[in-house]
């Protein structure tokens, strides 16, 4: 399993890549890898808004579907489009290929995260 450090995780399994007082999300390669292969992505739309803990997309794989939760409130200003007509990107390299970038409404909620280190102990915990 890959971890990415100077990321921020969240317990439903999303990433958090925070760039000024922009951020971009993801799910984990844990997530894709609990997944299996991924065959759908809904995205929301841009300037869409949402709360921390808000479910803001969808995947689908073989084997389930499964909801994805903003771990920060903000605004989206971007969706990774390619998703919607190659889904298995988040199989192939689940931290490249981020699913939303949003504008950080309080940065202060990402202390509420977990660090790199922390995620890994969280994972060999869940396994």
């Amino acid at each position: 399993m890959k971890v990415i450090k100077d990321l921020y995780y969240s317990e439903d399994h999303e990433w958090v890549k925070v760039e000024g007082n922009e951020a971009y999300i993801g799910i984990t390669d844990f997530a894709q890898e609990e997944l299996g292969d991924i065959v759908y992505v809904e995205l929301p739309e841009v300037d869409e808004e949402f709360e921390e803990d808000d479910e803001f997309a969808a995947i689908e794989s073989v084997k389930a579907a499964s909801d994805v939760y903003i771990p920060v409130s903000g605004k989206v200003i971007e969706t990774n489009e390619e998703l919607l007509d190659s889904p298995e990107l988040l199989n192939e390299d689940a931290f490249k290929n981020w699913i939303i970038k949003v504008e950080l409404e309080d940065k202060s909620e990402l202390d509420d995260l977990m660090s790199s280190g922390e995620y890994e102990e969280f994972v060999s915990e869940e396994e």
